[in-house]
């Protein structure tokens, strides 16, 4: 599409294929929304906070200035995208994110110690193992504002995707995300979790076997630790008496602790200050272990409190290493 500049009010307005930039940018915005929103306008009108007929009204502009359809329709209703569509997709994830990439240069040069860092998240890297890196991140960037969204692995890397999070830090998810960099940081390992007296402690080799002759509560199933938990004992042809599925951690320990069953969790998530009935024995042996990544969106502009971040996570993760591994093919930054 080409450019041309027009005079209005006495300023130039930068015009983008007959269309100002700024509409052509809300447009792409509502291609995208529908897209992640499962071809849904209802849920992406919501999503942005706009009516159902202005984004209609949008997206049949934008078509009809590119001269084809970017959604497929059956019967007024948007079913996916036209071939030519998934390419427009995909340039306006690019087009949105470099957008997005200016706002974060001009922050990071006039206001290195201000902003914002939204980090996506498992409840067991934030209950267990992000304390410690957030509490001196705070202390070296107090005017940082942190939020952390909570989620399964999944979940945060959609946040992620989506601009609705920064940075993604948990375990493997289950599909791919094409559209981010991840990059591997250490091993959760497992430990099996029972109350003081359960008689599983006492059994001197610890075994599949042995662990199937009791109720489970067993972990959130998004998870990857629930995966290789259950193919561990698949792959012997063994099947757990799960009674409970629990959505974390925390949720599973609190029934183990009332006597419902035993349960594999991250070896991390066991604290004996707090958890004082209960006993873990360390199953590293028995479970494969799940790689705890750091995940960032490609092409995105890092700024410099989220690379001192990462480091503290991350020691041997360096500044240069992520920068490269961002760049995405058109050479973004």
């Amino acid at each position: 599409m080409g450019m041309r500049c027009a005079a209005r009010h006495g300023r130039c307005v930068r015009i983008v294929g007959g269309l100002r930039a700024p509409v052509l940018l809300r447009q792409l915005r509502y291609v995208v929304a529908i897209h992640r929103c499962g071809n849904h306008i209802s849920a992406a009108a919501n999503a942005l906070h706009t009516s159902q007929p202005g984004l209609s009204k949008q997206i049949q502009l934008l078509e009809h200035e590119l001269g084809f359809a970017i959604f497929e329709r059956k019967r007024n209703r948007l079913v996916g995208l036209t071939e030519p569509g998934q390419k427009v997709v995909e340039i306006a994830q690019h087009i949105l994110g470099d957008v997005q990439n200016l706002r974060t240069i001009k922050d990071d040069h006039f206001a290195e110690e201000y902003g914002s860092l939204v980090i996506g998240t498992t409840q067991t890297s934030a209950r267990y193992i992000l304390p410690p890196i957030i509490s001196g991140f705070m202390v070296r960037y107090p005017k940082v504002h942190l939020r952390l969204q909570q989620g399964n692995p999944t979940q945060i890397c959609e946040a992620v995707e989506e601009g609705k999070a920064d940075i993604a830090i948990g375990t493997d998810t289950m599909r791919p995300f094409p559209r981010l960099v991840r990059f591997p940081c250490f091993p959760v390992e497992r430990s099996l979790i029972a109350r003081k007296d359960h008689p599983i402690l006492r059994v001197k080799n610890l075994t599949l076997e042995e662990i199937v002759k009791y109720p489970m509560v067993a972990h959130d199933p998004y998870r990857s630790g629930s995966w290789k938990i259950l193919d561990a004992f698949r792959a012997k042809g063994l099947e757990p008496n799960v009674v409970l599925d629990a959505v974390d951690a925390d949720v599973a320990k609190t029934y183990v602790e009332l006597g419902l069953g035993i349960a594999v969790l991250a070896a991390v998530a066991v604290d004996p200050k707090h958890d004082r009935d209960l006993r873990a024995r360390d199953a590293s042996h028995l479970f494969e272990a799940s790689m705890t990544y750091i995940s960032l969106r490609k092409g995105a502009y890092v700024r410099r409190y989220v690379f001192d971040f990462i480091q503290a996570l991350a020691p041997k993760l360096l500044p240069e290493e992520i920068r490269t591994a961002l760049r995405d093919d058109s050479g973004a930054p």
